[in-house]
């Protein structure tokens, strides 16, 4: 016990030791000497707040607080992330400002093309500048930037040259001179080239790499304008092209063929491409052409740390040729030359997060900005294309009809006169006996593509008896089987039906309305049981088949390479693509049409494509005279009658019912403005898969001229409501791609 007192006596002696003494003052900071006020983007996405704030550079922080790095400020109590925009004298906010809290790293990771870039991204969608810089610029990985550093100090420094026409004080590496025009390209052995499906390390430029050889037209002398197209790019021009491809496999090494002229003139080019596989073929091409570390290709599927060091690798100008997918489109490529996007239409090149921007007008963007050469690609060309084409932006690059001819398969609709007369079941049958014979005729030479809308074994079902279609009891959704033997179960809510009856009749039975590629795959494997047959869709997408005879099931998107072509494609359950209730429902079903078409052989080969679908309709005769230009610009003419986009701008606003009155409400709308609305945004319709029970949308319609004031009207409107601290979230998208 006394041990115990003596060591409370001890702690009390101590800590009255303590509070005697007086606490050491902590210095206050003192500010750089030079250029002392750092502008900052702070990480906060509320609209009213969507401006830079000043902050003071301490002392210790003068040397590596650079502008376009990473800081750590205090906002509001709390430290926030943000970017250093650019450091000034002064200030001018009258108040007393606060000091950065530390750099988080002295890498200029935002350069000032992008933040004018995203700047100008934000206010064309009605959108904040945190939103867009959190999909230009990748999360900091500090091992591959410390790795990235410590690499390029080893090599030393590199000569820079001072040119006049850049910012004060920048430092530009020089250009690579350009190779004469009739300098041949590098073959590479084939046995060298990337696999489809793999991006490796491959594609890193080394920091010495040899000046990029100009490569003949090759494939580009198909079309009339393709040569006079790759001249311009070699003479350091800024041609804009929307260029309708031929059929065929040779799409992405006239992509790759484009960029290495564009870089042979000493210019940079950024490629961004739908998905994976696209990806994989413009890789394999740029390595093919250019060899190894001549380009990067940026994919999500790389992981953070390979990621972010090929992005590092960009932004240091070590890498001029970049191909990647969507978030790609803000890559930091040096001296900026050329822009590509291939097959603008697919819904993949729209951003999910806000402000919710499209690679095709992010790109288009940058390239008025930079003064660069635009080039949109595709099977199938967009309505918003040919607008650009009729505006005098872009000019086309299309090959002339016999070309067409040569090189594209016969294509053949289920509905017309002669079939009809053959076949009365033609029209309504979903595998007439026309895809059956030509099914048959092509195993007998190669594989067989077969292309089904819907995924799942019967997307859709109805009552037995009545016809009624088969609606869940919780949620309203509509039913569906996963396998010939699963329960019905709601494709919105998940909920199972096992005891479902008809709410008309009563009955119990259920009937097909909509079938999915697995029930599609059973049916073909029972009409030919010798055949195998593969079933390509979702997360089992196949990379490429042989030529052997194979029955390809594959939703639109999925359908593999077949070795040499397709024999033929089986284009099934065209009405679900035609009839959906969507402005796009005709350019989307000709642009998939067309994708899957052009995989299958040259109709002087046996090349053979069927369309089930009604023969009558614009998209299918387009298809069958593989005439997209005609298509779209028909398009442009009916939206220009009804008032839709692209011949107007438009914005759309969903939220509780409440929030979106009072941003109507609040928005100073420019003149002629439309207001149509609000509706409910009812769960399951097009482009609504995050709305909420009890949402309303509303759309705002104004001419294009009228364009930019909307975004503004609309933004101004979102940062009333956000510095009121309204209740009620709203979500505005500007130039909506799924909503309409």
């Amino acid at each position: 016990m006394s041990e115990l007192s003596e060591r409370a006596s001890r702690g009390a002696r101590r800590a009255a030791g303590s509070r005697g003494r007086p606490r050491r003052a902590r210095a206050a900071p003192v500010a750089a000497e030079r250029l002392p006020v750092a502008r900052v983007a702070v990480d906060v996405s509320l609209p009213h707040l969507d401006r830079p704030f000043d902050y003071l550079v301490p002392e210790p922080m003068a040397d590596t607080a650079r502008p376009g790095c990473r800081v750590r400020v205090r906002f509001a109590g709390q430290l926030t992330g943000g970017y250093l925009l650019s450091r000034e004298a002064a200030s001018e906010h009258p108040g007393r400002l606060a000091f950065l809290e530390r750099v988080v790293s002295p890498e200029p990771v935002l350069t000032p093309e992008i933040a004018g870039l995203a700047r100008a991204v934000a206010d064309r969608y009605a959108g904040t500048l945190a939103d867009v810089l959190r999909l230009a610029i990748p999360p900091r990985h500090a091992a591959a930037e410390a790795a990235q550093a410590a690499a390029k100090l080893a090599r030393g420094p590199r000569p820079a040259v001072i040119q006049a026409d850049g910012p004060a004080g920048a430092a530009r590496e020089p250009r690579p001179a350009a190779v004469k025009a009739d300098g041949p390209a590098t073959p590479v052995p084939h046995s060298s080239r990337p696999s489809r499906s793999t991006l490796g390390p491959h594609s890193v430029l080394s920091p010495h790499s040899a000046p990029v050889p100009r490569p003949d037209p090759g494939p580009w002398a198909r079309y009339p304008a393709g040569e006079a197209f790759l001249a311009a790019l070699a003479d350091g021009r800024a041609p804009r092209a929307a260029w309708s491809a031929l059929p065929g496999s040779l799409w992405a090494e006239e992509i790759a063929r484009a960029a290495a002229t564009a870089a042979s003139a000493g210019r940079g080019a950024l490629i961004v491409v739908p998905d994976v596989r696209d990806l994989g073929q413009v890789d394999a091409a740029l390595t093919a052409l250019l060899g190894e570390g001549q380009h990067v290709s940026l994919a999500a599927g790389l992981g953070p740390a390979e990621r972010y060091r090929r992005w590092l690798s960009v932004l240091r100008g070590e890498t001029r040729i970049v191909a990647g997918l969507r978030a790609a489109m803000f890559a930091p490529v040096r001296d900026l030359g050329l822009v590509v996007i291939w097959d603008d239409g697919d819904d993949l090149h729209s951003e999910r997060r806000a402000p919710y921007p499209h690679a095709r007008e992010v790109l288009a963007l940058r390239a008025h900005r930079q003064q660069a050469a635009a080039l949109i690609g595709g099977f199938a060309r967009t309505a918003e294309t040919t607008q650009l084409v009729q505006a005098g932006w872009a000019h086309p690059i299309v090959a002339s009809r016999p070309a067409v001819r040569t090189l594209a398969p016969l294509i053949r609709g289920t509905g017309d006169e002669a079939e009809l007369a053959r076949d009365e079941a033609a029209a309504t049958a979903r595998l007439p006996s026309l895809a059956l014979r030509t099914a048959r005729e092509a195993l007998g030479r190669g594989p067989v593509l077969v292309q089904v809308p819907r995924r799942g074994y019967l997307a859709a079902v109805a009552c037995g008896r009545c016809r009624e279609p088969a609606r869940c009891a919780v949620c309203g959704g509509p039913l569906a089987l996963g396998t010939a033997d699963a329960p019905p179960q709601c494709a919105w809510c998940g909920a199972l039906a096992a005891a479902w009856r008809c709410s008309r009749c009563g009955h119990a039975g259920l009937r097909s309305i909509v079938t999915g590629a697995a029930r599609t795959a059973e049916e073909l494997g029972r009409a030919f049981p010798s055949v195998p047959v593969r079933t390509s869709r979702g997360q089992a997408v196949i990379a490429s088949v042989p030529e052997t005879p194979t029955l390809v099931v594959a939703t639109p998107g999925a359908e593999p390479a077949a070795r040499g072509g397709y024999a033929a494609a089986l284009l099934l359950d065209g009405w679900i693509l035609a009839g959906r209730a969507t402005l796009r429902a005709a350019d989307e079903a000709l642009r998939r049409w067309l994708n899957a078409a052009a995989l299958v052989r040259p109709a002087a080969e046996g090349g053979r494509v069927i369309a089930v679908a009604d023969a009558s309709l614009p998209a299918v005769q387009a298809l069958i005279r593989w005439d997209p230009v005609m298509h779209s610009e028909r398009e442009v003419a009916e939206r220009e009658h009804l008032r839709f986009p692209p011949s107007v701008r438009m914005g759309a606003a969903l939220g509780p019912p409440t929030a979106v009155t009072e941003l109507v409400q609040a928005a100073q709308l420019p003149p002629g403005a439309d207001v149509l609305g609000p509706v409910p945004a009812a769960s399951g319709a097009p482009g609504t898969d995050d709305a909420e029970d009890g949402e309303v949308r509303v759309f705002f319609r104004v001419s294009r001229t009228y364009g930019a004031d909307l975004a503004r009207a609309l933004q101004a409107a979102q940062a009333v409501r956000s510095a009121r601290k309204a209740v009620g979230a709203v979500r505005v998208h500007m130039d909506p791609v799924d909503l309409i």
